[in-house]
């Protein structure tokens, strides 16, 4: 599967739910592009944005789509790497905020 079919086949699960690609289409290709990386590296689709450990249970919480998703389209109406967005983000009628990590501390590898 490449980044084209892949932005396909979540675009019409995720819509429905009112999470939409960020509009530069490249930029979202290329976040999609290192999600298929990150799954045949670590056999789980780990947050581009992020640095995975390479151990599931520790990362289940940035298996994307995350964990902070939900909690960072709500309050920036963009998620920490702005591949999901909100139709508002994606209309320029919100700015464009920096959103800050939300993953503990303990969690992020060095």
């Amino acid at each position: 599967m490449d980044a084209a079919q892949l932005y396909e086949m979540l675009r019409k699960v995720q819509e429905p739910q009112g999470y939409y690609f960020n509009n530069d289409r490249e930029r979202t290709l290329e976040l999609l592009a290192a999600l298929i990386q990150n799954k045949e590296r670590y056999g789980y689709m780990a947050c581009p944005c992020r640095l995975a450990s390479g151990d599931r249970d520790n990362d289940k919480d940035i298996i994307c789509p995350c964990v902070y998703r939900t909690p960072d389209v709500t309050e920036y109406g963009a998620c920490y790497c702005s591949l999901y967005v909100s139709e508002d983000w994606n209309a320029g009628k919100i700015p464009h905020e920096f959103v800050p990590e939300r993953r503990p501390p303990e969690k992020i590898v060095f």
